[in-house]
């Protein structure tokens, strides 16, 4: 269902933005990407890139602010997630998708 995702990259609250998805996985997917991106910009001379979960988790970690909100449509309100669930819903869907 419908997600939006709320980051605070930097102490700033200028820093704040969202972005909206269309599923709770494509969002996490995002986040995934965001980190992924940050490391090919610490690490621009590498070829590939290989990493941790607890990476990405410190990633998530890191921001000031990180919240997903998810539509549950019989309710007709959005429910937020905070880090650590953002951490658990990546985590199981790693978990699936490395079980293919």
């Amino acid at each position: 269902s419908h997600t939006i995702l709320l980051i605070q990259p930097s102490p700033k609250n200028e820093s704040r933005t969202y972005s909206d998805y269309n599923s709770l996985k494509e969002c996490l997917e995002a986040i995934c990407k965001m980190f992924e991106e940050h490391l090919k910009k610490l690490n621009p001379s590498k070829p590939s890139i290989t990493y941790d979960i607890s990476n990405l988790f410190d990633f998530i970690d890191d921001f000031p602010d990180l919240t997903c909100l998810v539509l549950q449509k019989n309710a007709y309100a959005y429910s937020p997630l905070n880090k650590d669930s953002i951490k658990e819903k990546i985590y199981d869907m790693l978990r699936s998708q490395a079980g293919r």
